[in-house]
């Protein structure tokens, strides 16, 4: 299932400080459903749902090698070449972060767009990532993740994946029960 997240709503089933949660806003005919990945408080776009919990966990590991597409937008002196660099990797407070892929979208005075581009989608990534370069987020909208997209899915709209998507795009060995990214 594909929903946009909006800011403000935490991607957990329960909040012990009582903040509203994705789960609460889904409506009550859903069965039981888990986030593959989480957008934290601050952040909005696409979330994938799933009521199978190792089906989520294969999806989110980074050895399925899909990425997950971000546009951002931040404040600060935004410059390509340093953006470039994040293409081999960097450490950030002693976390190795793989390759990023970042371009500028467009620029007016200090806040720029950029499109970015990962693999890991780990705790805070782009966050870290940009504030080590310099640059505060203040926007954050994740458009696809592997060969989900976003498109022109409207917010609180919920899109359940055809059983044919799912097939075309990961192989289900049902001997061992494992999930596995389909190999062209």
């Amino acid at each position: 299932m594909e929903v946009p997240k909006p800011k403000g709503l935490l991607t957990t089933n329960k909040d012990p400080e009582g903040r509203p949660t994705v789960f609460e806003r889904l409506p009550k005919t859903l069965p039981r459903v888990i986030s593959v990945g989480r957008l934290d408080l601050n952040s909005e776009g696409l979330l994938l749902l799933t009521n199978d919990g190792s089906l989520a966990r294969r999806l989110e590991l980074p050895k399925m090698l899909w990425s997950r597409r971000y546009k951002i937008r931040v404040y600060g002196n935004v410059d390509q070449e340093r953006l470039d660099s994040l293409k081999s990797g960097i450490v950030v407070s002693g976390i190795r972060y793989a390759p990023i892929d970042a371009k500028i979208e467009s620029a007016l005075g200090s806040n720029s767009w950029l499109n970015i581009t990962l693999k890991e989608g780990k705790n805070r990534e782009i966050r870290r990532v940009m504030a080590s370069l310099g640059l505060e987020v203040n926007r954050l909208i994740r458009v696809s993740f592997g060969p989900f997209q976003l498109g022109k899915l409207s917010r609180g709209n919920i899109i359940e994946m055809p059983p044919k998507v799912l097939r075309e795009n990961l192989q289900i060995n049902n001997s061992k029960n494992r999930y596995m990214r389909k190999q062209n």
